[in-house]
């Protein structure tokens, strides 16, 4: 019976799977769109700070996640038993397969730019299985298989489109790293069983965990198939309209109190309502529709000016993993799940898409180097599920979690930071979005220009830019003007260049030719931070920011954690420690006869237990 239903499930392969186009970055899908980022791939990370990391995630952040999926839990063993392979029971959380998912997805990113043979057959061996364990009508979740799969599309809740879209992410993750199609075929394939159950005309569905939604968008755009981004716009608009089977007095918690053009305030699941605004602006640039706009400006000023922190973290409540009242920002008790984190970026570089505008990619830079970051350990193989801004010493990383999504989230995200350096637009236009050390070639405008970036970015502000265009033409270049920054030069070949400002960008209009070169010099002094006053836990407090990085202070190197104090008078020097936690700089505070010492908050908790705070007492 088993055989009967894998050549079945092989035969339906063969009929659903069209010729699959790669990825694109050529020009904007539409008018909404102001830019269209350079795909990692196509950039050559060279950085000091990011090339180490990258290294790392690699050869260590890979395989510890892998060993867990195989050896620690049984990830990998529910899909060898759905396809009958072995004998057994599923084991594990409904929503288990999302982080094999997501796992296959970062490997597939680091092979993009770090070709591993070993680990490619490696990723082979796991999609085979996940295929054999797909259902003949395209259904895949080991979960129902497992157990009672006439229970299968009654609950809400259960993840199983929240799966599906961590599946089709992963399945073009791989086609675009290797050219082999065998994990597209199966997430095409389940997205063809969505389709055609639910719909205008078919079953009404709500997905309790929203993320099909932008990965539906994404599975557009290399098929090209208007089916997926019709469903996905459906999802969206089924929110709001009294279709979801939860108790009514959890609308807030799953985004579903109003339609969500109409949504004003950010509520409910953090992690769910990134999914939810990344997949709304992706929507929108896809069908060119501006009916989203609104309501994601206004959640966009609601979340940045009332419910981060200054880490770029969201989500405050432990009670649902998400949001409470305005200002509402305890420290020691903050949630800031790495996820919502890696949220934030996800979301403000798809509003900086939409909106051309450089206060989108702060934000996004915010979250990076400081609420995401975090996340890992230096050392690759230890997590943060919980970012506090404060700890009484018993808040530790660990090395993998029951609900894996954080752990299996950073790997993804860290090995497709290239995504967020650059971007061209139909203008003529190079955005130069992030400072990281790296080299790409750029096509626009019937011309080829090489891009190489050199920069000791976040720890100094200056950035040299050498543009080698193939042939000499006018184009732009829209250097980002980081809302830190209040004082910078900018030079083109040793000469300074008066510039547009607009909309946080630096333009530079110029005709290019070979050998051109930007310096561009941004002062990065030490700032000293008060919280929005309405912000009841950090009132007489203050924290030390310089340039993107939030510093705190560990007990490891200030016995007198409980009593620092800070004033005006505090004196702060700088000084870049090579090494010290993988090479940072460290800020010392002379406060009258007591010196403190502050380190970035992205390395905390990576040397001896101790305390730990971002705001410390001003007075």
């Amino acid at each position: 019976m088993r055989d009967k239903r894998l050549k079945l499930a092989a035969v339906i392969l063969l009929i659903s799977i069209a010729w699959v186009p790669a990825f694109s970055n050529t020009k904007a899908s539409s008018f909404l769109q102001k830019n269209v980022p350079i795909n990692f791939s196509q950039v050559k990370i060279t950085d000091d700070f990011w090339q180490p990391r990258l290294l790392t995630h690699a050869n260590v952040t890979l395989q510890a996640g892998l060993n867990q999926c195989e050896n620690e839990t049984q990830r990998i063993k529910n899909f060898a038993i759905a396809a009958g392979l072995i004998k057994g029971v599923f084991k594990g959380f409904v929503y288990d397969d999302s982080d094999l998912y997501k796992m296959l997805e970062g490997a597939s990113y680091s092979l993009m730019n770090n070709p591993n043979p070993a680990l490619e057959s490696k990723l082979d061996s796991i999609i085979s299985l996940i295929s054999a364990a797909q259902m003949p009508d395209g259904y895949l979740m080991t979960y129902f298989e497992l157990g009672d799969i006439t229970k299968r599309w009654t609950d809400m809740n259960m993840h199983e489109m929240y799966c599906c879209g961590h599946l089709i992410e992963a399945g073009i993750a791989y086609y675009n790293a290797t050219g082999k199609r065998s994990l597209l075929n199966v997430a095409i394939n389940y997205a063809n069983h969505i389709d055609k159950t639910f719909g205008e005309g078919k079953r009404v569905w709500v997905p309790g965990h929203e993320e099909i939604e932008l990965a539906l968008v994404k599975l557009y755009r290399v098929t090209q198939d208007q089916r997926y981004l019709k469903l996905a716009k459906w999802l969206l608009e089924q929110r709001g309209h009294n279709n979801a089977t939860w108790d009514p007095a959890d609308k807030d918690y799953y985004q579903d109190l109003v339609p969500v053009k109409d949504l004003k305030k950010i509520s409910g699941h953090a992690v769910r309502s990134m999914y939810l605004f990344t997949g709304m602006a992706d929507v929108s640039s896809a069908i060119n529709d501006t009916t989203y706009l609104p309501a994601l400006d206004r959640l966009w000023d609601d979340v940045v000016k009332t419910k981060m922190y200054i880490t770029g973290g969201i989500g405050s409540s432990k009670v649902n993993e998400g949001f409470s009242e305005d200002y509402d920002l305890p420290n020691e008790d903050a949630y800031c799940e790495t996820c919502a984190s890696v949220g934030m970026v996800l979301w403000n570089q798809r509003m900086n898409m939409l909106k051309g505008d450089g206060k989108y990619v702060d934000v996004l830079e915010r979250s990076m180097y400081n609420g995401a970051l975090a996340g890992i350990s230096l050392s690759g193989d230890r997590f943060f599920y919980v970012n506090p801004l404060a700890s009484s010493g018993n808040h530790h990383r660990k090395a993998w979690y029951g609900t894996a999504c954080c752990p299996s989230q950073i790997s993804r995200f860290l090995p497709s930071i290239g995504n967020y350096i650059y971007a061209t637009s139909t203008d003529n236009s190079i955005w130069v979005n992030l400072y990281i050390g790296s080299e790409t070639t750029i096509k626009t405008a019937g011309n080829s220009i090489d891009l190489k970036q050199e920069t000791t970015y976040p720890w100094y502000g200056k950035v040299t830019l050498r543009v080698n265009p193939q042939k000499s033409k006018a184009f732009k270049v829209k250097l980002r003007l980081p809302g830190w920054c209040k004082k910078y030069d900018i030079s083109v070949n040793g000469h300074p260049v008066k510039t547009q400002m607009e909309l946080h960008y630096l333009i530079i209009n110029r005709k290019w030719k070979k050998g051109d070169v930007v310096t561009f010099n941004m002062d990065m002094p030490v700032e000293v931070v008060a919280a929005d006053p309405r912000v009841k836990a950090d009132a007489g407090k203050r924290t030390i920011q310089r340039g993107p990085i939030v510093y705190c202070m560990e007990e490891v190197d200030n016995k007198s954690i409980d009593s620092a104090k800070i004033d005006a008078s505090t004196q702060y020097t700088a000084t870049f420690e090579p090494d010290l936690l993988g090479s940072v700089v460290e800020i010392t505070a002379k406060a009258g006869n007591q010196v403190y010492t502050f380190i970035p908050y992205y390395a905390w908790d990576n040397r001896q237990a101790g305390k730990m705070k971002v705001w410390v007492d001003y007075k």
